[in-house]
């Protein structure tokens, strides 16, 4: 038994060594930055923004994959699969956590297959209405919806898309009976909403924004438990009558589990040290989103939560996707 402890120690040390040793050189070649949407979307965006400035911090070149499709579960799984060497990462959203319990046969364990490197941006969504409706709050909005039950009708980019989910938690917590039309992404479901084909839509602050800016949409509430400071006059759901309420879109790097210590600390460190480049920052804020640049631990921390609270609403809805 001592001389089997002795050898599991020696194992182990040689492996602490091996990873040092890689972590210590790293990186020596091109970084891959998988995506799992296709380029000119938000994620695709935010993700070129980092891997422009982490060419020059890590002086190897960094190149965006994108691999749309199915959700992002075709470039995460690619990433679950890949080396665990730091050449491979992977900009994960909000999907990431949600298709956990979204499809039934995924390929790969997000909880498990991921190691998670920092949380780059926290994006609350909006709700708004069509301006024909008659509310100018959340509680007016409440209030006219359970008086016509099941006569509201919402749109998405989906069945399971962040603003199905987003809705969902709504209608749990406050009780109003409100019907869900899923269109094939989110700019139809904008144009269903601009048109007076749905009433009203939770859809990402950075390109809502501005249609609410402009009176072609009104904005009730932002879905955060704080303000956003790109529309610091809009209220968050909690303060317009929706207390516990507390939604948001985000960004996260990940790469393969596995991967040494010493390099998702070198990663979360340089990009860390991005978002808090002050062009970065009014770019990322300019748009409605919050720079994080949370530790590993802490964005573990908050990717376990969300897999565990969206899971929540998944069941209860009794959302399921083959």
């Amino acid at each position: 038994m001592h001389k089997m402890m002795k050898l599991a120690v020696g194992a182990l040390a040689v492996l602490l060594l091996s990873g040092a040793a890689a972590a210590q050189g790293y990186p020596a070649r091109q970084v891959r930055f998988v995506v799992g949407f296709s380029p000119g979307g938000g994620t695709d965006v935010v993700t070129r923004l980092i891997a422009d400035r982490l060419t020059g911090a890590l002086k190897q070149p960094v190149i965006v994959d994108n691999r749309p499709g199915a959700a992002s579960n075709i470039a995460a799984e690619l990433v679950a699969i890949a080396p665990a060497d730091g050449y491979t990462i992977f900009m994960g959203t909000i999907s990431t956590a949600t298709n956990h319990t979204l499809y039934r046969k995924l390929k790969y364990d997000a909880l498990k297959d991921f190691a998670p490197v920092t949380q780059v941006l926290s994006t609350p969504f909006l709700m708004a209405v069509h301006p024909s409706l008659p509310v100018r709050s959340v509680k007016e909005f409440i209030a006219f919806a359970k008086a016509r039950p099941g006569q509201l009708n919402y749109g998405s980019a989906g069945s399971g898309s962040g603003a199905h989910l987003f809705a969902e938690m709504f209608r749990s917590m406050t009780g109003v009976n409100i019907v869900h039309i899923p269109y094939k992404g989110a700019a139809p479901a904008t144009t269903a909403l601009l048109s007076g084909d749905v009433m009203f839509k939770f859809d990402n602050i950075v390109t809502t924004l501005p249609l609410t800016r402009s009176g072609k949409l009104r904005a009730l509430a932002v879905t955060t438990t704080t303000r956003s400071a790109a529309a610091p006059d809009i209220p968050t759901m909690a303060e317009a009558g929706v207390p516990g309420y507390d939604a948001n879109a985000w960004f996260g790097v990940f790469t393969p589990a596995g991967t040494p210590p010493a390099i998702i600390e070198r990663l979360h460190a340089e990009i860390a040290k991005i978002l808090k480049e002050p062009k970065v920052r009014q770019t990322l804020l300019a748009v409605g989103g919050e720079p994080v640049g949370s530790t590993p631990k802490e964005f573990g921390d908050f990717f376990r939560n969300e897999v565990e609270k969206w899971g929540k609403v998944i069941r209860a809805a009794k959302i399921q996707i083959d």
